[in-house]
Formats: C-alpha cells, sequence, structure tokens
C-alpha cells in the first residue's frame, strides 16, 4: 500500500489544546478519507471500508456545514488548507 502524506495544519501545540474543535475534527476525518481512499483503490471489493468511508464522509459533512453557519472566515481558511472542495450548505 502506497502511503499518503497526511496533513499537519495544525501545530504540535494546537493539537494538545484543540482536540475537540471541529478544525481539528474534520482534519482527523479528511486524514481518514484520504486513507481509506488509497486503501479502496487496491481493494476495490472491500464493501466493508467503503460503509466506513461513506459514514465518515457524512461526518465530515456535517461537521463542514456547521463551521460553515457558525464562522464563514474559518471555514474558507479550512477549505483551502485542505485543499478539499467547497461543499454545497444550505
Amino acid at each position: 500500500m502506497v502511503k499518503n502524506t497526511f496533513i499537519s495544519v495544525i501545530s504540535q501545540e494546537e493539537k494538545e489544546e484543540n482536540r475537540g474543535s471541529v478544525e481539528f475534527q474534520i482534519l482527523g476525518f479528511t486524514n481518514k478519507i484520504r486513507r481509506l481512499t488509497s486503501h479502496l483503490e487496491l481493494h476495490r471489493k472491500d464493501y466493508l471500508s467503503q460503509r466506513g468511508l461513506r459514514k465518515i464522509l457524512g461526518k465530515r459533512q456535517r461537521l463542514l456545514s456547521y463551521l460553515a453557519k457558525k464562522n464563514r472566515v474559518r471555514y474558507k481558511e479550512l477549505i483551502s488548507q485542505l485543499d478539499i472542495r467547497d461543499s454545497k450548505t444550505r
């Protein structure tokens, strides 16, 4: 399996302080999504991992929509840092 470079946008001090913050959770979900995506490229018929990926995508989507409603500036910064596309908000 090819090792992907995972994102470390948040510094070490911030990691210890803000483990429960929305940005930190989105960062963790994004790393999991990228790891599962690389796994599924090799193992196409791993349906349990596909289900897990869909669940994590949904959780990240809900957190992103929450962040977009609460603080639009932080949302835009996080989207650009993580290099994920802008999602549609309701």
